[in-house]
């Protein structure tokens, strides 16, 4: 595990009682539905991987080729729980604070760029892909498992509950159009599953797990 040496990291406001409450309220839902997809997505990523809002580090037990994990998190609150998971990964990782719209990181560093459950709250989504986009190795890929925008009423009532509910909720806006934003920013989806796997009451519904690149076909 590194971390970013001290003086390094920028100082930022947290959300303490979320990044606590996050991994036992998620408990639930991570064992029956996510744990499984996030294996799925990253277990055969190879080379150097940019886990960007890597939250408390719920991903980082699931690599297990990647040559190193970068998992950066803004949210010091959230930050300070991914250490424990680093040390017991299956690969280095190393712990940064960077932000998605704003990586410091060269053109072309990474061979795969992750979102996980964090592309809904991300202060501009298309500025985060472009940077994703940008880091990426030519050959690279963006992998992503996210909820997104439901249709209907569902999507209706999300678009009424997002200004509430983003405060509420550590910026999590529950209207993202994610599949239409990956593909404004110049990807290409190469695999991509819709599921909705909550009942008709939860906000924060369908999901999508998907893997895209900015090749052309």
């Amino acid at each position: 595990v590194r971390l970013a040496a001290p003086g390094t990291m920028s100082p930022r406001r947290g959300h303490p009682i979320f990044a606590a409450l996050y991994d036992p309220l998620g408990a639930p839902l991570e064992r029956r539905v996510l744990a499984e997809r996030r294996a799925a997505l990253v277990a055969d990523l190879e080379g150097d991987v940019l886990e960007v809002g890597a939250g408390t580090g719920a991903s980082l037990a699931h690599y297990r080729r990647a040559r190193r994990v970068v998992a950066s998190e803004p949210d010091p609150a959230m930050r300070a729980r991914i250490a424990p998971k680093a040390r017991a990964a299956s690969v280095p990782v190393e712990i940064e604070d960077a932000a998605g719209e704003a990586l410091p990181y060269p053109d072309a560093r990474f061979d795969a760029v992750v979102f996980m459950c964090a592309l809904c709250s991300v202060g501009d989504p298309a500025r985060a892909l472009a940077e994703a986009r940008r880091v990426l190795r030519p050959a690279g890929r963006l992998v992503v498992l996210e909820h997104v925008r439901g249709t209907g009423s569902l999507g209706a009532w999300q678009d009424r509950l997002t200004p509430l509910w983003r405060r509420l909720v550590a910026g999590c806006h529950p209207n993202r159009d994610t599949v239409a934003a990956v593909e404004a920013a110049g990807f290409r989806f190469l695999s991509l599953e819709v599921f909705d796997p909550f009942p008709r009451w939860v906000l924060t519904r369908p999901l999508i797990a998907g893997v895209a690149s900015a090749e052309p076909g």
